[in-house]
């Protein structure tokens, strides 16, 4: 007699039986036993079948069935409890057969429609650690169903199964009321919150789904290093890998008020890669781009689009917050509130934007004096009162800025935001040394910074080292091409151009920098204008009568380490106005 045919198979085993059947079965067999045929042929069985799975066979008082996917089967059990919540209704308490569900996902031998094998004992043991009416799910079936159906699972821990050579981390399916409840929505974090979803490879070329997965790694890496933002590890978002996800839902379960997803297309020699900002709330699209790009270097290329994405995404999150808290009146911010709201004035560049700042980060102190991003607020926004000529005492208010600084990196000596503002004010208090150092360590702890790239520019020109500041200085205009303190940006490369005798390219930047309303943009036109020869243009645009360094309408000149540096710049001055030298 021939052997009968043996095949193994990847199964979702799912196994069942009634809780407390032997003391049904002496209490009135007859009831019992037709109950459950009724429960199997009525309820159980299609299921199953509804499902996409197989009802192997029933066991007295058990049931096993097989099913290609975990989801599936979960939902099948999920389904199966449901029903039989509705089905025993109307029936005494005493008398109802309520199933215990285990499930696990294992290799599985198949013979004569039958099947065996570990897999199939597991499931067996863990529908005995269920609870009347529950569902035991294995560490498998937990992590392949997770994210995928809105149920809540509650970890039970390593547990010991009755002839099993390891130990089987169990999960229990989160039930009220005999039905399984939806996973508990986590409460968003104070911080402005986001979750990066693995961008998706849609060019049907399989070797690009490394390139895909790396970009979602870049971003989350690059994301992480914004203090001010809460991210969702790598990991956590996985789960939603190849699926289309609904972002309210994805909101919810990851407890975020953001979501990031993109995609990847490869198209000939080309690669074209979208990303979208989303509200988690409301579904709504914030900001969305497309990038494309030739397939030369790929890391160079993802690097670039990490860089691009990440220093969209920041703006664009801190203009949301701002209308998510003009919605809330003073009296109910948080610190954290009071530091976005501060952020969001400072970034007005404006006399009324300064004095709204200073309280709101004040406030934020008083609010908070642990939370480090008050104290940047404060230290950031007293040197920017004392550079633009808003405040009244101003050398004072740099050694507050400074003081300021220290006090946040201090609190979270991670935050490249705190050495920033620290060198802000040394810088201004001449402390050039200390300057530089602080200028540095903010690009190494944030390299996406465009701010931190800009400062380290300034720094290294008054420092003496105009040449080495016009790459970081590029650099952050190509991380935040439409920044609302370009004006300023550009002005510190003309700068460095002039410092660097690039005379052209001084009065180049100095213009675009002009077109921002820069006011000092004009001093350095002037002066590039002066060393190109063209006198009469150079007094056409800074002619008498404009602020000199100090003016309470025009910005503060740091102090140079280097006399020569600064003689270059105001020799050139006094022959376009000499009234320019009346400081």
């Amino acid at each position: 007699m021939p052997r009968p045919k043996t095949e193994r198979r990847l199964t979702a085993v799912f196994a069942a039986d009634v809780a407390g059947y032997s003391a049904l079965v002496a209490k009135d067999e007859p009831r019992t036993l037709a109950q459950f045929s009724a429960h199997v042929s009525e309820l159980v069985g299609p299921t199953v079948s509804a499902h996409g799975g197989r009802l192997i066979k029933t066991m007295g008082d058990g049931v096993l069935a097989a099913f290609p996917s975990v989801v599936d089967a979960l939902a099948c059990a999920i389904a199966v409890q449901d029903g039989m919540n509705s089905r025993n209704k109307e029936t005494a308490p005493e008398d109802r057969l309520e199933f215990r569900i285990g499930l696990h996902a294992a290799d599985v031998v198949i013979e004569n429609g039958d099947i065996f094998g570990e897999g199939v004992n597991i499931a067996s043991r863990l529908e005995g650690l269920a609870d009347p009416g529950g569902i035991c799910v294995s560490a498998r079936v937990h992590e392949d169903a997770r994210g995928r159906l809105d149920i809540g699972f509650e970890d039970a821990g390593e547990q010991v199964l009755k002839n099993m050579p390891r130990p089987v981390r169990v999960y229990r399916v989160a039930m009220s009321g005999g039905k399984a409840v939806g996973r508990p929505d986590h409460a968003l974090p104070q911080r402005p919150s986001i979750a990066v979803l693995p961008f998706q490879n849609i060019s049907g070329d399989p070797e690009q789904e490394y390139f895909a997965d790396a970009i979602t790694e870049d971003i989350v890496t690059a994301l992480s290093r914004w203090r001010w933002f809460f991210v969702i590890a790598r990991n956590s978002s996985l789960i939603y890998k190849g699926r289309a996800v609904d972002a309210r839902r994805v909101g919810r379960e990851l407890g975020v008020r953001y979501l990031l997803e993109g995609s990847v297309r490869k198209v000939g020699e080309r690669v074209r890669v979208t990303a979208q900002l989303l509200d988690a709330a409301t579904a709504t699209n914030i900001w969305a781009d497309r990038f494309d790009r030739d397939l030369v270097d790929l890391l160079s290329l993802q690097d670039e689009i990490t860089e691009k994405v990440v220093n969209a995404i920041e703006p664009a999150m801190l203009h949301s917050e701002n209308a998510r808290l003009a919605h809330k009146s003073l009296k109910d911010y948080t610190a954290l509130d009071c530091f976005q709201r501060g952020m969001w004035r400072l970034n007005k560049v404006s006399l009324d934007g300064y004095h709204e700042a200073l309280t709101l980060f004040r406030e934020a102190i008083a609010r908070d004096p642990q939370l480090s991003l008050g104290h940047i607020g404060l230290s950031r926004i007293l040197y920017g009162g004392a550079i633009y000529g808003w405040s009244t005492n101003p050398d004072e208010d740099l050694k507050r800025s400074r003081l300021a600084g220290q006090t946040a990196i201090s609190l979270d000596p991670t935050d490249a935001h705190a050495y920033f503002a620290c060198s802000g004010a040394s810088l201004y208090l001449g402390r050039h040394h200390e300057a530089l150092e602080t200028a540095r360590k903010t690009v190494a702890l944030n390299s996406n910074f465009a701010y931190g790239h800009s400062r380290l520019g300034q720094v290294l020109i008054y420092s003496g080292h105009p040449g080495e500041a016009i790459e970081p200085i590029e650099r952050a205009l190509r991380h935040s091409p439409f920044d609302p303190q370009m004006g300023g940006m550009l002005g510190t490369l003309a700068l460095a151009y002039y410092q660097s005798k690039d005379y052209p390219q001084a009065v180049e930047q100095a213009r675009a920098s002009i077109q921002h309303d820069y006011a000092f943009a004009n001093a350095i036109l002037a002066a590039g204008l002066v060393r190109l020869g063209r006198i009469d243009e150079a007094r056409e645009v800074f002619p008498a009568g404009l602020p000199a360094r100090e003016a309470r309408n025009g910005p503060r000149l740091a102090n140079y380490a280097n006399a020569a540096d600064r003689n270059h710049l105001l020799e050139a001055l006094a022959v376009a106005n000499p009234a320019s030298l009346d400081r």
